[in-house]
């Protein structure tokens, strides 16, 4: 949807602390508000948390020295951060929540695909965040755990649900504590931590752990895009995409790559340590008391990560059920929604069992497999096919212009999941071209080029000469704050 923005009015809302009313609908430009460098803070707190740490262990765990984990660890966090800044610049275009996007490429009923793999990763990784704080709270007051889990969901809860405005407040806090925390552990890391010489030496390189490490990092940077946009959905579309864009990978990339390098090196000081007692051993032995307060910023982080997760999983739920049965969303459905997916992932975590490390990489590597084909997708259809033009009404148009069920879309995501799966290479199941290469997963890649390749080709039958007219005759008259 492009609009002009030089009739809206001079005088923008300010950031407001209570319960948001929007969800999956189109933000006006009337309420738009909010600076470009706002989705710096945002990400590199929701980075910058105990779950990364677990990401930067994952080399280490698998018997790769210091140098091969980092390197693999800023490698891929660049790669996986590349693509979801790109989708962060889809939301002051659209004003539309991310997963509601996905229509014009999947249709109306075939978005409902992606839209479950969503909800399940929403559930999936709160479940994990859940577990996590449980242990670290117990950890740091010998708290009882459930107790101590249920406390974290309520206050992560109550975060989402007033919702948009009060986490990206929350995370501008956050950040600049973090970043002070951050950098007093990491110069006393260079200068007082002794690491032994074999940790610094690519004569211990191994194939299987750096590739684990570098698509394990890729993925967790990947798996934001799936509501990146839903944190730049109410900024003003003349904040432009290069700006947009840069704020929003510059504070994923570093605020992810720095705490995941954290938990590498805590991992290789202290491998038979969980990873938030190494991190809390390695801080204390620097500065007494520095690993606790980093533990305990990196917990208030994980409450907002969670409320993220929360805040996207609910309108993610309310997209589904807008799916099935049209519906204007209200406060009211979404709170009830936001509570529907917490009991979910509650119910998860209170059933989960040990073993955490490699469940959490096992969980990583599915959802590489699940979101790098939507991922390919989603931006080619953005950039290169419909070029930043779409009907926000015929988006929710169950009949619309979009179609119930778009083929080109639903085709070019199978095939690009299926020439994965030879690659596949986790603990569940390694394919017959990963074992050829030793174990080494390059699925990603694959995924990448074969599905935004297909997706391409197909659209090529499009007039998109005639949908943008349609698109702008469909949305005459949407936004009444443009003349």
């Amino acid at each position: 949807m492009q609009q002009s923005t030089s009739s809206v009015s001079r005088t923008r809302p300010k950031i407001s602390l209570t319960v948001e009313r929007r969800s999956i609908g189109y933000v006006p430009l009337s309420e738009r508000h909010g600076k470009v460098w706002h989705l710096g803070p945002i990400w590199f707190s929701g980075n910058a948390q105990i779950a990364t740490l677990a990401v930067g262990a994952i080399g280490s765990a698998m018997g790769a020295n210091l140098l091969c984990t980092a390197l693999a660890v800023v490698l891929g966090s660049a790669l996986g951060s590349f693509f979801m800044a790109f989708h962060s610049t889809q939301g002051p275009q659209l004003g539309l929540p991310q997963m509601i996007q996905s229509r014009p490429q999947f249709g109306y009923m075939g978005a409902l695909l992606v839209w479950i793999v969503a909800l399940v990763t929403y559930v999936g990784y709160n479940a994990f965040n859940q577990v996590l704080a449980g242990d670290t709270i117990h950890h740091l007051i010998h708290a009882d755990t459930t107790g101590s889990l249920v406390i974290f969901t309520v206050l992560s809860l109550t975060v989402a649900v007033l919702g948009h405005d009060l986490i990206h407040k929350a995370q501008q806090w956050l950040a600049a504590a973090m970043i002070v925390v951050l950098t007093v552990f990491c110069v006393g890391l260079i200068f007082n931590v002794h690491f032994d010489s074999a940790q610094f030496s690519m004569s211990g390189f191994r194939t299987i752990p750096f590739f684990a490490q570098f698509f394990a990092a890729a993925a967790y940077q990947l798996s934001w895009s799936i509501y990146v946009s839903d944190y730049s959905r109410y900024l003003p579309p003349n904040v432009g995409v290069r700006a947009s864009f840069w704020w929003t990978y510059l504070g994923a990339f570093i605020g992810g790559t720095w705490m995941m390098l954290v938990g590498a090196a805590a991992a290789a000081l202290y491998a038979k340590l969980d990873i938030s007692a190494a991190v809390q051993a390695v801080g204390n032995g620097i500065y007494p008391g520095l690993g606790t307060v980093t533990l305990v910023l990196s917990l208030a982080t994980l409450v907002t990560m969670t409320s993220l997760n929360f805040y996207g999983a609910s309108l993610t739920l309310l997209s589904i059920v807008d799916s099935c049965r049209p519906s204007r969303p209200t406060t009211n459905t979404r709170l009830v929604s936001l509570v529907i997916v917490a009991i979910a992932a509650t119910t998860l975590a209170l059933g989960a069992s040990g073993d955490f490390m490699t469940k959490f990489g096992d969980f990583l590597g599915i959802l590489l497999y699940l979101f790098t084909p939507w991922t390919a997708i989603n931006l080619v259809d953005f950039y290169l096919v419909r070029e930043t033009t779409y009907s926000v009404r015929e988006i929710f148009n169950p009949n619309g212009m979009y179609g119930r069920w778009n083929w080109r879309g639903l085709t070019a995501y199978f095939v690009g999941f299926a020439t994965m799966i030879p690659f596949f290479s986790n603990g569940i199941y390694t394919g017959p071209v990963a074992r050829l290469l030793g174990g080494t997963d390059v699925g990603m890649v694959v995924g990448l080029a074969v599905s935004a390749g297909i997706y391409y080709w197909m659209c090529q039958s499009l007039d998109m000469k005639a949908e943008r007219i349609r698109a702008h005759v469909a949305d005459t008259g949407l936004d009444p704050s443009v003349r």
